[in-house]
């Protein structure tokens, strides 16, 4: 009978404990901010501080975030999808710290920030498209993504870590 009580009491208690660390593993990486579209997010780790200053001195800043370029506009389930995949390899890579001091995007994320380049810019892409023959820096070339000539927007020439070693991010 103590037997039993003790067992249903330490199992009570590692339940609880078990809870504890849960919360605190939820509250401590922010999980929830991963729901939102707020560009803050972004920053959550602190590799991203680079990429998130430029942008807020940007053309962007006041007409599009972090998700308007980098995930797919197409609806939420993609969206979320594509946020899953992302926050995975993400989390995987800062963990082990296995990433290249220079972030480079993922092929399948340069692909989104191509297409939501063209959708929001659709008049400037179809006339570039449709002068290619005259313009220098097409080349003619239909599989040429926005961001080879204008690597700069929106996050300017900086492409490393210790590019802006001072540079805090945001206050939260």
């Amino acid at each position: 009978m103590i037997a039993n009580k003790v067992l249903v009491g330490s199992t009570v208690v590692a339940f609880a404990a078990a809870i504890g660390l849960f919360v605190y593993v939820l509250n401590i990486s922010k999980a929830f901010s991963y729901l939102t579209s707020d560009s803050k997010t972004c920053i959550n780790c602190h590799v991203m501080n680079t990429q998130y200053a430029a942008w807020q001195h940007s053309s962007h800043a006041s007409v599009a975030g972090c998700t308007d370029c980098h995930l797919p506009q197409d609806g939420v389930v993609s969206k979320y999808i594509a946020k899953a995949k992302d926050g995975f390899n993400h989390g995987v890579a800062f963990t082990f710290n296995n990433y290249a001091n220079a972030i480079k995007i993922s092929d399948d994320g340069a692909r989104r920030v191509q297409d939501n380049c063209v959708l929001c810019h659709s008049s400037l892409a179809s006339v570039v498209t449709a002068n290619s023959d005259i313009n220098h820096r097409y080349d003619g070339k239909t599989d040429r993504r926005c961001f080879e000539c204008h690597k700069e927007v929106p996050h300017g020439n900086v492409r490393g870590l210790s590019t802006a070693p001072y540079n805090l991010g945001v206050l939260k």
